[in-house]
């Protein structure tokens, strides 16, 4: 496209349309008023039982992006966010408007301070040797 064409200023010949981050997200930078933060190894899965999952009207083109992406198998946010190609910051205020819909469950990754000891792991696979 040539710079006096109406419009050319949206459109980068590699990129394609060019569409700002705070257009997908309404503004928003953060997610809904849940108040869930969303690590980057979140687990996330689509919730086919859920009532406006497969709901085309009420949901924008990003959404469904994410809940394409999410029918073929649980994925993590960064994962999310490198296939869908769009910024984590954006995926994790799209991720927040479909839990808030019911249409996508968030399992969150263990802390470390809750996994076992590695001294008791060892123990274990010692013993389990020595059978």
């Amino acid at each position: 496209m040539t710079e006096d064409m109406p419009g050319s200023q949206w459109f980068d010949n590699e990129a394609g349309p060019l569409v700002r981050p705070y257009a997908m997200t309404g503004g928003r930078t953060k997610p809904g008023p849940t108040g869930v933060r969303f690590d980057l190894i979140a687990l996330v899965t689509l919730d086919t039982g859920a009532p406006g999952a497969d709901d085309d009207t009420s949901l924008g083109p990003e959404h469904r992006a994410l809940i394409e992406l999410c029918r073929v198998e649980t994925q993590s946010v960064a994962e999310l966010a490198a296939d869908a190609d769009l910024p984590v910051g954006v995926v994790r205020v799209l991720l927040g408007d479909l839990l808030e819909l019911g249409c996508v469950t968030v399992s969150r990754p263990v802390p470390p301070a809750q996994l076992p000891d590695e001294r008791i792991l060892r123990e274990v696979i010692d013993g389990l040797r020595a059978l």
